[in-house]
């Protein structure tokens, strides 16, 4: 893991570079994500519906309309949520609080991982759906290429979501190093500084104040006569 500190990351409020963030391979498995989501519901959109001798389009996939739903929306939501996680990773290294990143990387582990689930789903489901097509149902082979794309690449975002998903726990298992923060930015609460527990020493008046010492004052004081 790159980086040392909470997380993964650094001190808050380092400099941002970034030449080494484009490096980082978080970075690129963004960017792959962000591609393959892209041509899985991009596929199924443009060339996943033909109409075979009626007026009504039909999914390439066997004619099942919740195969090409299911890759659509899977592809969709994926594509956003890589844009909003490549922007918290930008973000991520300015976040003083513990908690926050904490939550942060609770955040990408848990949808990473579900989303490695619905990948793998979705490849299962178009790749059965595609083998059960006929190609009486598609004429001149119309839509091949762009279910073989659907499926191939719904196979490739299994890999990269499931590399995401451990580049999380990584950083989930790496935790935090406490001297990096204050006690504020854990809770909020500013820093009480405890007592001296060292035993106080008292002086002791040799001999008390504002009292006479009848030894050394003059004699008494004799009256003046008139």
């Amino acid at each position: 893991m790159e980086g040392a500190g909470s997380f993964g990351a650094g001190r808050a409020g380092g400099a941002f570079d970034p030449v080494a963030f484009v490096k980082q391979p978080q970075t690129i498995l963004r960017i792959l994500s962000w591609i393959f989501s892209m041509v899985v519901f991009g596929s199924i959109v443009n060339e996943g519906y033909i109409n075979s001798g009626s007026e009504r389009l039909h999914c390439i996939f066997n004619k099942n309309n919740d195969a090409c739903n299911y890759g659509i929306t899977i592809g969709v939501i994926a594509f956003l949520a890589t844009v909003l996680f490549f922007a918290l990773d930008i973000y991520f290294p300015q976040i003083s609080s513990v908690k926050d990143r904490k939550k942060a990387v609770l955040l990408e582990m848990g949808f990473s991982g579900f989303w490695t689930f619905l990948w793998f789903v979705g490849f299962c489901f178009l790749a059965n759906q595609w083998q059960r097509t006929s190609p009486r149902e598609l004429p001149l082979n119309q839509g091949a290429d762009a279910a073989r794309a659907a499926i191939a690449f719904s196979f490739f975002s299994i890999i990269t979501w499931a590399a995401l998903t451990v580049r999380a726990v990584q950083k989930y298992l790496l935790g935090t190093d406490m001297t990096l923060f204050t006690t504020d930015h854990l809770d909020g609460n500013p820093t009480i500084q405890p007592y001296p527990t060292g035993t106080e020493t008292t002086e002791t008046y040799q001999s008390p104040p504002f009292t006479e010492n009848l030894q050394t004052s003059p004699k008494g004081y004799q009256v003046p006569t008139y």
